[in-house]
C-alpha cells in the first residue's frame, strides 16, 4: 500500500505533536510512542518530522488482508496516536484531534473514527470495509521479534513435553481469546481420553465451539519405524477417536458436549505424508474437525504475542518465566 508523501508528512506531524491537538514529542519521546506501539524504532536525532514518515511508509510497505484494509501495525500506529486518554484540556471527546487526522487519511480514501468501545476504527470510503488489528504473524519480524523467535526455538528444542503444555500453549491459547483452557497433565494418563488440554472458544454470536488438543514434543511423521523424539501419526490415531468420540463437562453451563474441532500439536514438524496418512484414515466429517499445528506455527503466533519466553535454568532444572504474564 502506498500514500503520497505529502500525507505521510502530515501524519508524522501530528506523532511528533507540530499540530496544537497532539502532544509535542522531541527525540526521546519519539521513541518512546514507538515502544509503546511495540515497535523497535529509535528515532536517529534527524529531522523529526521526515524520520517519522520514513518509518510510516516502512509500516505500509507491509501486507494487508486486503488492498482496502490499513496493515495491522500502520494501523495499531494510528490507535495509539488517537488514545483518548491524550486528548488535550481544549479538546477532551478529540473531536478536533481527529478531523486533523482524517484530513490526510481522506485524501488516501479512508476515514477514521471512534466506535463505542472510544476506540479509533479506520473505514475504506468506497468499499465501507473497516481496517482491524491483530497480531498477524504474516509480517516481517522486528529485531527484537527475530531474537525471541531464536529463543523459543532453542526452547522448543529442549524443553519436555508437559513444559511446552504448560508454559507455551497454555499461555498462547488464553492470549488469542480461548476459555476455560484445561490441561489433563501426564501424571494421571486414564483421564485424559486421548487429548491433553480442552478449551472452548466464544463466538461473537455467543456461540460456543470446544477444542480438544492432542501434544507430542518432536516430529510427527508417517514413518514405519518411529525414530527417538519423533512421533507416529498412527500413535495418535486412536487418541485422536477417542478426544472426538468423548463427551467433556463445562462446569460454565453444566451440560456434557462433545469436542467440535480437534488440535493435533507438534513441537516439531508435522509431515505431509503424516497429515495425508491421517486424512486417509478418518472419514469426511472428522477430517473436517482436524486442525494442525506445528513448530512453525508455534513460533510465528507466539513470537508476535505479548508473551516472554520461558527461560530454562540449567542448575535447578526449573521453569522460570521472565516478567509476569499479561493475563
Amino acid at each position: 500500500m502506498k500514500f503520497k508523501p505529502r500525507n505521510l508528512k502530515a501524519i508524522a506531524e501530528l506523532i511528533i505533536g507540530d499540530e496544537g491537538h497532539f502532544p509535542y514529542r522531541s527525540s526521546s519521546y519519539i521513541t518512546e510512542f514507538f515502544e509503546e506501539c511495540d515497535l523497535d524504532f529509535v528515532h536517529d536525532g534527524s529531522t523529526r518530522k521526515y524520520w517519522v514518515a520514513d518509518r510510516l511508509e516502512n509500516l505500509l510497505n507491509e501486507p494487508s488482508d486486503t488492498t482496502d484494509t490499513l496493515p495491522n501495525r500502520f494501523l495499531n500506529v494510528l490507535q495509539t496516536l488517537m488514545h483518548k486518554t491524550d486528548a488535550h484540556v481544549d479538546d477532551p471527546d478529540r473531536s478536533k484531534a481527529l478531523d486533523e487526522l482524517n484530513k490526510p487519511l481522506s485524501r488516501e480514501g479512508f476515514e477514521a473514527f471512534y466506535g463505542e468501545d472510544d476506540l479509533l476504527y479506520v473505514r475504506h470510503n468506497a468499499t465501507r470495509k473497516i481496517s482491524t488489528y491483530s497480531s498477524t504473524p504474516h509480517r516481517p519480524f522486528t529485531p527484537k521479534e527475530q531474537e525471541k523467535y531464536l529463543q523459543l526455538t532453542e526452547y522448543l528444542s529442549n524443553c519436555s513435553e508437559d513444559q511446552l503444555i504448560e508454559e507455551i500453549l497454555l499461555p498462547l491459547f488464553r492470549q488469542l481469546g480461548y476459555q476455560h483452557i484445561t490441561a489433563a497433565g501426564h501424571k494421571d494418563k486414564s483421564l485424559e481420553y486421548g487429548k491433553d488440554i480442552w478449551m472452548r472458544y466464544v463466538l461473537p454470536t455467543q456461540h460456543v465451539l470446544y477444542f480438544g488438543i492432542q501434544v507430542k514434543k518432536g516430529k510427527l511423521d508417517s514413518a514405519g519405524v518411529t525414530k527417538t523424539s519423533n512421533a507416529n501419526v498412527a500413535e495418535i490415531y486412536n487418541q485422536l477417536l477417542m478426544m472426538l468420540g468423548h463427551e467433556i463437562f463445562d462446569p460454565e453451563t453444566s451440560k456434557r458436549v462433545l469436542v467440535d474441532h480437534a488440535f493435533i500439536i507438534a513441537g516439531g514438524e508435522i509431515t505431509k505424508q503424516a497429515r495425508n496418512w491421517l486424512g486417509n484414515k478418518l472419514d469426511a466429517s472428522k477430517r473436517s474437525q482436524i486442525l494442525f499445528m506445528d513448530r512453525d506455527d508455534i513460533l510465528n503466533l507466539y513470537v508476535v504475542s505479548s508473551l516472554n519466553v520461558p527461560i530454562k535454568d540449567n542448575d535447578t532444572e526449573a521453569i522460570i518465566i521472565s516478567d509476569e504474564l499479561p493475563f
